[in-house]
């Protein structure tokens, strides 16, 4: 694994790192992994809720393997036990995750570790525990679940990014490849998305657009540093 490296916890081992790809789709199995990776992608979350342990077990082994062996990042939602267990390199954690999860134990792992807010508070919290990447949402209107929040806009993006500084935002929630572009321009380091890629009828070809349209946009300005791995087209459905 990675060390977690938190350049603003004293004795964290911060260190020079590359830059996250612009690019990170989230998807809720082994199989969305390998696809995101033939692909292209090198940054992707695995977001399974509501499964057994042995069925979670087994695809964030599997995924962690393929993403390895593709040199790409993957990153583990919620599941911060089975996570350091298998020996994984990348944690994302809700608000509602951090109120059980052991960050010590996390760090001494070597988790890097994103964290999601929604509103001025959370950010606080998120920056207090030294993320490796900030997540904001929903930028847009979505339908992945039910939220309290209302969109956030551009506005925000860019106002998150002016307090974040240094930590790699990534901006979620009603994406598409166009919307990607500007949400970039607007000042997020990396831009997510879920259901614009599994809900079209053309998957891969969507990522590939995906790519093409970060790799644009990301050519107009330098990406912020956070180390990964060592080893309107209508809204988002």
């Amino acid at each position: 694994m990675t060390p977690l490296s938190c350049p603003d916890i004293p004795g964290s081992g911060a260190e020079p790192r590359p830059a996250l790809p612009r690019f990170y789709p989230i998807f809720d199995s082994a199989d969305w992994v390998a696809r995101g990776l033939a692909c292209g992608a090198r940054l992707i979350q695995l977001r399974i809720k509501d499964a057994p342990e042995d069925i979670l077990r087994a695809e964030i082994t599997r995924a962690r393997d393929l993403a390895r062996a593709h040199g790409a990042a993957l990153v583990v939602n919620d599941h911060w036990r089975l996570a350091i267990e298998l020996g994984c390199d990348w944690l994302h954690l809700g608000q509602e995750d951090l109120d059980d999860a052991d960050l010590a134990a996390i760090r001494v792992a070597g988790l890097r570790l994103g964290v999601s807010t929604h509103d001025e508070a959370e950010l606080d919290r998120a920056l207090a525990v030294g993320p490796d990447y900030v997540a904001l949402g929903p930028v847009w209107p979505t339908i992945l679940k039910q939220m309290k929040w209302a969109p956030q806009g551009l506005d925000r993006v860019a106002d998150w990014k002016r307090r974040v500084g240094t930590v790699p935002l990534v901006a979620i929630g009603g994406l598409t490849p166009e919307r990607g572009r500007v949400a970039l321009e607007a000042g997020a380091d990396v831009v997510s998305a879920v259901t614009d890629i599994t809900l079209n009828p053309d998957p891969e070809g969507r990522m590939r657009a995906w790519l093409a349209a970060t790799e644009a946009a990301g050519a107009s300005r330098p990406r912020t540093p956070a180390g990964y791995l060592d080893k309107e087209e209508g809204a988002e459905r």
